[in-house]
């Protein structure tokens, strides 16, 4: 509780109010719940409880599945401060770096291992992993690892565990695997569902910018000029897009960088710390990329480039207005995403407000040739946006709120 109040808790949030009392009892979860509310801490809480009235020692007793390694790195990150007081130790293990001091580090014994499912199994395979005394299994955002292709691994993972264990599986949405993934390793559990009443969203305001493809970075310059644009995430489409748009933000005299899969670990994390810290106010990312980021005080989230799904919409625009804060999200679309974004709109029910800046010259030529780097001719042809997206949920996004803005 010492280490609960430092952190800067005041109140649990709803998946927290649910979660918690259920798992300290011994039961098995089922949490639907959106980024940004709370359930890192729903699930490590009761997590440290459960090993503190423990007697076992010296062994791994607690295992978390993730699909990222951003987002491995947050939550075992976050597992240090919550158990600041009482003892007990964690490790990431996620690919991108060194596979020996992890093997280390597994085979002294450590309580808790946070995991990306490949590596682990590499450790399993290599006999660095003995879970034979996990008592605790948590399988974050696995929705996001189905669509990874993690599912198979998963279930090799899960074979090399004890069968008497306390399970908790979180999924932004429910497919079909992974109804019956749950059918599969969870005994009797107790649903949780805050997707549809959980309040840490409300505070976005959402914003369509309508303008023509090769004008796009000149109307971000634009809006990024507002003094109000205190901490940016930028989504991009592709891992060049990602780096092209940083460069250029960067040459504008903006403090950028980039987030993306091909860029080394140590890179990564040095971007995500920098935007975490306020070094850079922008941060330039791929959806893979971006999956961990779990920053405080995002004030805008920007979409360059128009997801591919509402789903994916749903996860971008999360990043901001965490825990009950407000924030932003806005979407630059071009004549030819119209078509994609309106069917993200009918999943979300109300249309998202269009906005023109009335000083923004919308039929001229793009002026910031001179900060552009040499790209190839194909990056420059617009994307055909998808026609059909997968179907969302009815009612997954209604929490929602959708107000006009002025900016």
């Amino acid at each position: 509780m010492r280490a609960v109040h430092e952190a800067g808790y005041t109140r649990p949030t709803p998946i927290q109010s649910a979660a918690i009392p259920a798992t300290i009892s011994g039961r098995d979860i089922i949490g639907t719940a959106q980024t940004g509310t709370g359930k890192t801490a729903a699930f490590l809480l009761p997590m440290l409880h459960q090993m503190m009235l423990s007697e076992t020692r010296g062994a791994t007793r607690g295992l978390v599945l993730t699909p990222t390694r951003e987002l491995a790195v947050q939550i075992e990150m976050q597992q240090r401060t919550l158990a600041k007081y009482v003892g007990i130790r964690s490790i990431a293990v996620y690919g991108g770096a060194g596979i020996d001091p992890q093997a280390r580090a597994l085979r002294a014994g450590v309580d808790i291992v946070v995991a990306t499912p490949g590596r682990l199994l590499d450790h399993i395979e290599r006999d660095n992993a003995r879970l034979g005394q996990v008592g605790f299994l948590v399988l974050d955002e696995a929705d996001r690892m189905l669509d990874m292709g993690f599912l198979p691994d998963i279930k090799k993972i899960i074979a090399t565990l004890p069968k008497k264990r306390q399970t908790m599986l979180f999924s932004a949405t429910m497919p079909r695997e992974i109804v019956q993934l749950a059918r599969e390793i969870l005994h009797n559990p107790t649903s949780v569902d805050v997707s549809g009443n959980t309040r840490t969203a409300v505070g976005i305001r959402h914003a369509a910018y309508p303008v023509p493809q090769h004008l796009k970075t000149d109307l971000l310059l634009t809006l990024l000029r507002d003094t109000k644009m205190l901490s940016v995430l930028i989504f991009s489409r592709t891992k060049q897009g990602a780096d092209r748009l940083a460069q250029v933000l960067s040459r504008a005299g903006f403090r950028a960088g980039a987030l993306h899969a091909d860029r080394s670990q140590s890179q990564r994390l040095a971007s995500l710390n920098a935007f975490r810290h306020g070094k850079i106010q922008i941060l330039v990312a791929t959806d893979i990329a971006a999956r961990g980021i779990d920053v405080a005080n995002i004030s805008h989230v920007i979409n360059f480039d128009l997801p591919n799904t509402p789903e994916t919409y749903l996860h971008r625009v999360g990043r901001t207005a965490r825990a009950e804060a407000v924030g932003d999200a806005f979407t630059l679309v071009s004549p030819e995403e119209e078509r994609a974004l309106r069917i993200i709109e009918r999943a979300l029910g109300p249309a998202i407000p269009r906005v023109r800046l009335p000083d923004f010259n919308y039929r001229g030529p793009s002026t910031i040739k001179n900060l552009l780097p040499a790209l190839s001719e194909s990056e420059f042809r617009p994307r055909r946006p998808s026609a059909r997206p997968r179907s969302v949920r009815p009612g997954m996004l209604s929490h929602y709120s959708f107000e006009p803005t002025n900016k």
